[in-house]
Order: structure tokens, then sequence, then C-alpha cells
């Protein structure tokens, strides 16, 4: 089956690509349409945003690869990317990271086995005068501790749990 935008992702494709004077200029914004559509740029996703900009193949992997907020796997419903550049590293990121696996019970690139969590160590999320940072999904936190951490986590899991208690995934 061919990759298709949705209704609503039709829209606001049209929306974005009518807001700029070429299309190659709509390129990051609509990886980031396909990224939500499609859960991550997988390879087909990639093709198609190529097809539907008419944009070379290449130009689009090689753009996607340079983001890390797009996501280029599957990831869990809560993807927690934890900055580990210098500002960050300086402050303690390596320790969020390894507090992460062991309170989750993956590491880096896995998803949790209910599918509610995966991490990554990121290069740098631009929030280095409040490291050490993370952010889930595209929301940030900054100024984090292992104790911040674990009320996030603890926040997450109550957010994901339908009123029987057991955690889904959307």
């Amino acid at each position: 089956m061919a990759l298709e935008f949705s209704a609503e992702r039709e829209r606001e494709f049209q929306e974005v690509v009518a807001r700029y004077p070429d299309r190659q200029a709509a390129l990051i914004p609509v990886l980031y349409l396909a990224d939500r559509e499609f859960g991550f740029l997988s390879p087909e996703a990639m093709e198609y945003v190529a097809r539907r900009l008419d944009l070379p193949l290449t130009r689009v992997v090689n753009t996607a690869s340079f983001y890390t907020m797009l996501r280029k796997r599957q990831t869990g419903r809560f993807h927690i990317q934890v900055c580990v550049n210098v500002a960050c590293h300086l402050r303690g990121a390596d320790g969020l990271l390894r507090h992460l696996e062991r309170r989750l019970g993956i590491s880096p690139g896995e998803i949790t086995p209910d599918g509610l969590f995966s991490l990554e160590g990121v290069q740098c999320l631009a929030a280095c005068g409040n490291a050490p940072a993370l952010q889930v999904n595209y929301e940030y936190h900054e100024g984090m501790t292992e104790e911040a951490v674990d009320r996030l986590i603890d926040r997450l899991r109550a957010e994901a749990a339908p009123k029987g208690g057991e955690a889904t995934r959307e």
C-alpha cells in the first residue's frame, strides 16, 4: 500500500507549499508533516515527500538525516531525547541518560515493551543556558535532575493510562 497523507495532513501540505516561493523551501516543514503523519520518516515516507515536492530523493534524505527533530525510525509514544552535547554533558546529561536507561529498562535506540517510551541521545537541543535538557516528543524540559526525570516519567505514564489503569499505545 502506497503512503498518502490523510485529508487533514493534505490540507496542511497545501497550506505549507503555498507559503513558499519554491517547493524546495517547503522541504523541512513537509518532512515534519510526514513525520507526524507516518510516525517516522521511513525510506518510503522520504520517497513520498520527494515525489510530492518534485525534489531529488538524495536532497530529501540528506536533509532528513541532518535534523534530529525528524525521526528516522519507529519510536515510542513518548520519545525522550537527552542532549549530550558539551554544555549538557558538563552539567550531568550522561548521568540522566544512564538514569533513564535504568528507569525504563532500555538503551538509546530502543523502545519499552509496552511501546510507551523510546530513548535517544542527541547532540544539541539549543538549551545550553539551562542544561541539562531533554525533550519528550517536541516538549522541552530544562535544568533536569534525576528527581525531575522521575516525576516526568510518572506523569507521562499516568497520562497514558486508560481508566482501567494499564498503559496503552496510541
